[in-house]
């Protein structure tokens, strides 16, 4: 008998077995291993202050972040008191798990296949990955953190399969030396509808290797074609290629994270990922962080309305940030003249600072409200045609 089964291994899941299991709980890591979500990999000071992130799996320290128009007009922003983190998902997940492993879970491999109630019996049924054989985990909770399309959420989650995504994909390159359009020390994010014609395309270093890639929504839309532009436009079309992934990133918290009786959702299944900047390691851990709280009341008190506590206690904190970031993907994300007003608007000081403090920090900065002012002035001019799409 466990106490909690999380399904899912990713920073979401590790994180939330990795908090039970330290508060005393007998918790079960399920993850059925070999899987690499495609991720540009960066990490605010934030994640690395608040989650205890080593230095040794920092695999990049950036200082600028370039946006790129669609008419190739670009703008360098410096990332001030600091640096802005990048990890490589593959290394970065198994170490989360190996820290929750430490602090008492149990690993097991294999793929979750149903949860079966027989009364007041609650089990996991999975296929183990080593014997191929149907094991059964009887348990009082379930965590669902296995991801953007979570057959946990679309089984026992009311609305559960009518999350919004988008199809990330990324090719994993060997880096190469630094040069006229490769920085190893800045990130470049591409609004241009040729690579993505309704979010945008990435280049972000990692050390040794870098991740190149993009994302749409759009149905038959040839992600490998617009990654191979991307790496042309880049100078990155000799770079040897380690490896490739895909994956849906969904773009919307569901509106109910828990089936009211024994299951609690986290992380992508949850649909914490942040609109315009598709940012989600940061939001995952912090999804894990909010089900472990609502697991152990709930394991604490036997009232099932605690499970909402994960929701609650997310959307009282980020509710605000995914607002405002949801208003400007719909505004200038919709076509090439709104992308190229968005990278202009880009160039203004007061946007550039704050946009960066709210990244660092995760909060909406309040404390220079005519810095405020002039950004929404600014904004309403641009969506509303007043000024040139080119103008600085």
């Amino acid at each position: 008998m466990f106490d909690v089964v999380v399904i899912g291994g990713g920073p979401s899941g590790a994180t939330a077995a990795e908090d039970l299991a330290r508060s005393g709980r007998k918790v079960a890591l399920l993850d059925r291993a070999g899987r690499i979500k495609p991720c540009g990999g960066a990490v605010p000071p934030r994640l690395i202050s608040d989650f205890r992130i080593p230095d040794s799996q920092i695999v990049a320290k950036i200082t600028t972040a370039r946006m790129v128009s669609p008419t190739q007009r670009s703008v360098d922003i410096p990332i001030e008191n600091g640096y802005v983190g990048m990890v490589d998902r593959e290394f970065f997940d198994e170490f989360l798990r190996k820290r929750a492993a430490k602090a008492g879970a149990q690993r097991l491999t294999g793929v979750f296949q149903k949860i079966i109630r027989d009364g007041e019996k609650t089990q996991v049924q999975y296929r183990d990955r080593d014997t191929g054989a149907e094991t059964l985990l009887e348990t009082k909770l379930v965590i669902g953190a296995d991801g953007a399309r979570s057959s946990v959420a679309r089984a026992e989650v009311p609305d559960g399969e009518k999350i919004p995504y988008v199809i990330a994909y990324h090719e994993i390159i060997e880096a190469p030396k630094p040069n006229a359009t490769y920085d190893p020390m800045r990130c470049d994010v591409i609004y241009d509808g040729d690579i993505s014609p309704d979010f945008y395309g990435w280049v972000f270093p990692h050390g040794g290797s870098a991740s190149v890639g993009m994302g749409t929504g759009l149905d038959g839309f040839d992600l490998k074609d617009a990654t191979a532009k991307l790496r042309r436009a880049a100078g990155l079309e000799g770079c040897k290629t380690i490896r490739k992934e895909g994956a849906p990133i969904p773009l919307k918290p569901l509106d109910r994270w828990d089936n009211g009786r024994d299951v609690v959702l986290a992380g992508d299944a949850a649909g914490v990922v942040a609109p315009s900047s598709g940012e989600g390691i940061y939001y995952a851990m912090v999804g894990g962080q909010v089900a472990a709280t609502a697991a152990s009341a709930f394991l604490k008190t036997g009232r099932v309305k605690d499970l909402k506590l994960a929701r609650s206690l997310f959307m009282r904190e980020h509710k605000t940030v995914f607002r405002v970031l949801a208003s400007m993907q719909n505004a200038y994300y919709r076509s090439d003249e709104r992308r190229e007003r968005f990278v202009s608007l880009c160039h203004d000081v007061d946007v550039q600072k704050l946009t960066f403090e709210a990244y660092m920090n995760k909060k909406l900065v309040q404390a220079r409200p005519l810095a405020h002012v002039k950004i929404g002035l600014k904004n309403l001019a641009h969506l509303t045609g007043l000024v040139g799409a080119n103008r600085i």
